[in-house]
């Protein structure tokens, strides 16, 4: 028995082939970069998106002795397709990344109302969701808009590719600003506020559901068998959270990647005023009748600027050992930082903050520069910073969902020894290392084996394929060297929120 996951991130597509006991069978990557054709604009060919999932299916797939029995697929969130009556893309995929629709959120904001948007869908109004994107195609790209059908989430996309329906799970409909979160369905009372027909959204269902099976065509695209069962997964947070055994209460789950999550799971949304003050996101997990509450900011995009600052934008990207040369850059980075403080204020907000905020024009910022200053005191300058931004959200969360002393921690930041000491550290919070790192591509693939009946529920194939693999305790002589530091962190980046309006408006709002 084996069960193929495939995560689709916003710069990377992952498939992982997992055994029933969990174990890794096979993997494969394929990367792709994003197009900024104007500045606060990110876009994609979704095209590139399909290419990567066969890429990255036929190769995981193509030696394994036992073939998959189950294709299951999760995604970033936010990222959205407008396709026509024919299933054809309009335009590029919008991404999450995407800031163009300011006033269109703020509009959202104030004809919805701060406080009954949140009681809806959990979430504060942003220009990330495709809602206000929605809304901006509609004003400036009317034609556009006119010809739409239905905009769909990425795996609904993707989906309609393989001619199977375009559901959109409970977690990534959440995302889009116009999903109830307690009735599991299109808010009518958002959507007529904002005056968007319900029929242009895809159909809600519950993680886990099977689309359909593939027929020849899509089985040799993919490098399957016919007639492979399609399982829809969900919001990679969520996923990751199943694959890091976070399914009920007490257990809170960080996710270290482009941007790192803190994520709680609950029995009903999280919707109290000190989440909406924090401006925490709670929406469906992927698990029934169950909820995640997050709290998440900008994290390894800081660091993959630096590197691609360093070594190259898309340098690794073109080489068969794309993922062990970049490893081997930070490594040496790492090796080379100074013992100590660095002395520096560095915040990771390319892209704005998120909790407690959410403010998309506050930009990132580098404090405390000196002649002595070299490539390594900036790295690790970037993953002080980083810890610094990890514990103002711990705090944020712990107030609303209640105190907690134990994370457990998986993707591609864990690689950093010296990041998670200083997570650890200036938390003062312990770290659970989990065994499997591909924990986001681990609860996809658990979502596809309970769904055709490999695993009996949820609780059995974590109890059966959750691990960890370490536990790093914090350290209160690191702890206590950084107090200065991680004070005047706070401060510097208070003042950047404060001040963005005034020093970082973007060119359509100068306009």
């Amino acid at each position: 028995m084996s069960l193929l996951a495939i995560d689709i991130g916003s710069s990377r597509c992952k498939a992982v082939v997992f055994a029933a006991s969990g174990a890794i069978l096979a993997q494969h990557s394929s990367s792709y970069i994003p197009e900024f054709p104007r500045p606060g604009f990110a876009e994609i060919n979704p095209e590139k998106f399909w290419d990567a999932v066969c890429v990255c299916s036929r190769t995981a797939a193509k030696d394994l002795k036992d073939p998959v029995h189950a294709l299951c697929l999760s995604s970033h969130g936010e990222t959205f397709v407008a396709v026509d009556s024919q299933g054809r893309p309009l335009m590029a995929a919008i991404l999450n990344q995407d800031s163009r629709a300011m006033r269109e959120s703020a509009q959202c904001e104030e004809t919805i109302g701060r406080q009954r948007l949140f009681k809806i869908t959990g979430h504060l109004a942003h220009p990330m969701y495709p809602i206000p994107k929605i809304l901006w195609l509609r004003k400036n790209r009317p034609e556009v808009f006119a010809s739409t059908r239905s905009f769909l989430t990425l795996i609904g996309y993707l989906l309609e590719k393989m001619r199977h329906p375009p559901y959109a799970d409970y977690s990534l409909a959440s995302r889009f600003l116009a999903f109830d979160v307690q009735k599991l369905s299109w808010s009518d009372e958002i959507l007529a506020a904002v005056e968007l027909d319900k029929k242009l959204f895809p159909v809600p269902v519950p993680a886990g559901t099977i689309t359909g099976r593939l027929n020849s065509e899509m089985a040799n695209q993919l490098g399957l068998l016919s007639g492979t069962p399609v399982v829809l997964g969900g919001h990679d947070q969520p996923c990751g959270a199943l694959g890091a055994g976070v399914i009920g209460g007490g257990r809170v789950y960080d996710s270290i990647g482009t941007y790192e999550s803190l994520l709680a799971a609950s029995a009903a949304p999280i919707l109290n005023d000190k989440a909406l003050d924090g401006s925490l996101n709670s929406y469906c997990h992927v698990v029934a009748d169950t909820f995640v509450t997050i709290a998440y900011f900008p994290s390894g995009i800081m660091v993959k600027w630096f590197h691609d600052l360093l070594y190259g934008n898309g340098a690794c990207e073109v080489r068969s050992d794309a993922q062990d040369l970049e490893s081997s850059h930070y490594a040496s980075l790492e090796t080379h930082a100074p013992k100590g403080p660095t002395g520096l204020c560095i915040t990771p907000h390319l892209i704005g903050t998120c909790n407690p905020e959410f403010n998309p024009r506050a930009r990132g910022l580098i404090s405390g520069l000196t002649p002595a200053t070299d490539r390594a005191h900036i790295y690790k300058g970037i993953l002080e910073g980083l810890a610094c931004e990890l514990t103002i959200v711990a705090e944020v969360l712990a107030e609303a969902v209640g105190e907690f002393e134990d994370i457990y921690v998986t993707g591609g930041g864990t690689r950093s020894a010296l990041g998670l000491q200083l997570r650890a550290a200036l938390t003062g919070r312990r770290l659970h290392i989990m065994s499997r790192q591909e924990s986001v591509c681990l609860g996809t693939a658990i979502l596809a084996g309970v769904a055709i009946g490999e695993y009996a529920s949820i609780q059995q194939a974590v109890a059966g394929v959750v691990e960890e693999s370490s536990v790093l305790h914090p350290d209160p002589a690191m702890a206590a060297s950084y107090r200065g530091q991680t004070k005047r962190y706070k401060q510097l980046r208070s003042t950047v929120v404060e001040q963005s309006e005034r020093f970082f408006l973007t060119d359509e709002e100068e306009a």
